[in-house]
């Protein structure tokens, strides 16, 4: 017995040095699973973000392309109402679902600033509907859908902790 007690100290010290390895290795398990998890959202909002841009995106060009042909836009490939009308319904119905993933995963101030964004192209899309000669006015429009772009973008950057990108906005030049 007197031998035992001789090597409990050390018996003792190796069961504190097993459950501090078991626990540090617990802990980092978790720190890394919890970094892992993370990244895998913010490339899910990533993707989410993206495509609800490439959604909204469709439509506006489809807009300038119509307002081309109306006179209002310089853009070089024009599109009559008649065939714009099912190339829009296509991309509303693209924008639906990428719009409720958006609110799903992205973040409040996204999600502000894709509502803004989209109620521009919204406008734009009236616009066009009502088949308005105004170039003045539909400059307007792309102001305010350049600036609800840009502001989405700005708050997606934010949320994913990205780098401040270009702003998009250059002069379009003739050719």
């Amino acid at each position: 017995m007197h031998a035992f007690i001789q090597q409990l100290p050390a018996l003792i010290g190796v069961v504190i040095g097993a459950l501090g390895s078991y626990m540090a290795i617990v802990r980092g398990e978790r720190v890394r699973f919890q970094r892992e998890r993370e990244a895998r959202w913010e490339e899910r909002r990533l993707a989410v973000y993206a495509e609800y841009a490439r959604t909204l995106k469709k439509s506006v060009t489809l807009t300038y392309r119509v307002e081309s042909h109306l006179g209002n836009d310089p853009h070089p490939h024009p599109l009559t109402p008649a065939e714009a009308e099912p190339l829009l319904a296509e991309a509303t119905v693209e924008r639906d679902p990428s719009g409720e993933a958006l609110i799903l995963l992205g973040s409040p101030e996204v999600v502000e600033k894709a509502r803004a964004w989209v109620g521009a192209v919204m406008e734009m899309e009236r616009f066009m509907r009502a088949g308005t000669q105004d170039p003045a006015a539909w400059q307007e429009l792309l102001e305010r859908q350049r600036a609800g772009r840009e502001g989405y973008y700005v708050a997606v950057r934010d949320d994913l902790a990205l780098p401040p990108g270009h702003s998009a906005r250059w002069p379009v030049t003739e050719v």
